[in-house]
């Protein structure tokens, strides 16, 4: 009988797992979607750096 119990609550907790996995899943998807038709444009462009990464400032 403990045998069985076990069983069923590895079973219910691997298939709310599988559940909350599937709804992140989606609630991601929505949010990229989202993100991508608030975004202006998709073309990255480089920001205006008066030294274009010429120089970089490094403490030890």
């Amino acid at each position: 009988m403990a045998a069985n119990h076990s069983q069923l609550q590895h079973t219910l907790n691997l298939s709310l797992i599988n559940s909350s996995m599937n709804t992140q899943a989606a609630q991601a998807i929505t949010m990229l979607d989202d993100m991508a038709k608030t975004q202006p444009n998709s073309e990255v462009t480089s920001a205006p750096h008066p030294m274009l990464g010429n120089n970089i400032d490094i403490k030890v």
